[in-house]
């Protein structure tokens, strides 16, 4: 794999010494997580009662941003439970410390740490690592994506009834008529089926890998996507907002697929909800 190197004030900066150095902190923070599951955790509201954060939260996201500080004191950061930045800067560090903090405050292992390096707003680097079962996800831009040291493709399937889906729901689903449940119910008579596993980075991560076809979600933040669409980007899939257009990581509606169903994802999500439940079915058997 050849070295990338860029420039920033000056200084020569190794792109591939930038991805060890955010594996080994998300490897670390996963560490930690493990080992505050068997702690009596600190759990709050923020949003909502859905919008959960724990001090395992905040004491990953200090481990993260305090390694990045040290090591890279001139770019910006943006993490989720502080959204510390500074402001200009070519290059953004993007950090969600624990995505799937519901599943992790309920002892379900399905949460990960998502690290992703911005250049001028785009993905140079991410790193998604799945603690519970020793996997990190990787990708630097033009070098294919990665799981551990086995590169990693999307799936080859090209039918969309015949493909495994995954999404989730906004934390203001109580309170807000943009629920997802109608799309959640599309893709479910018009899918192999859907799952909702409670990390977007995850899911991200698993299109990238070929374990699902396709996701959908939306009301998401930038440290949701900004690790796993490199990764999809890498592995070979497709990554659109909801009307097939470029994603802004700042927007809140993505598409991600192997790129074979994307059209038919895209076309599934303009169509407007059923209002015959039974008539649906019958129609898209």
């Amino acid at each position: 794999m050849r070295r990338k190197r860029g420039f920033i004030n000056n200084a020569v900066m190794d792109y591939r010494e930038a991805l060890e150095f955010t594996k080994q902190i998300a490897q670390q923070a996963g560490d930690y997580l493990l080992g505050k599951l068997d702690t009596e955790l600190i759990v709050n509201s923020k949003s909502s009662p859905v919008d959960l954060v724990t001090d395992a939260d905040r004491g990953s996201e200090e481990l993260i941003c305090s390694a990045i500080a040290l090591h890279y004191p001139q770019h910006e950061i943006i993490s989720e439970e502080t959204a510390r930045n500074i402001e200009g800067r070519e290059y953004q560090w993007v950090v969600d410390p624990l995505d799937g903090t519901v599943n992790y405050a309920h002892g379900l292992r399905a949460f990960c740490v998502s690290i992703a390096l911005l250049e001028n707003g785009e993905p140079l680097l991410g790193v998604v690592h799945h603690p519970a079962q020793s996997e990190t996800f990787w990708a630097l831009r033009g070098q294919g994506a990665y799981v551990n040291s086995q590169r990693i493709s999307v799936s080859p399937e090209p039918r969309l009834d015949r493909s495994l889906l995954a999404t989730g729901f906004p934390y203001d689903i109580r309170n807000t008529a943009q629920t997802n449940l109608d799309h959640f119910l599309k893709f479910s008579i018009c899918s192999q089926a859907v799952r909702r596993i409670g990390s977007a980075a995850l899911d991200l991560a698993w299109v990238a890998a070929g374990r699902f076809e396709g996701f959908w979600e939306l009301k998401l933040k930038i440290w949701d996507m900004a690790a796993g669409v490199l990764l999809v980007s890498e592995a070979g899939g497709q990554v659109s907002d909801f009307g097939g257009d470029k994603l802004n990581l700042f927007e809140p509606f993505i598409v991600a697929s192997n790129g074979l169903i994307h059209e038919q994802m895209i076309k599934l999500l303009a169509q407007a909800p059923p209002d015959d439940l039974l008539s649906y079915i019958s129609g898209n058997r």
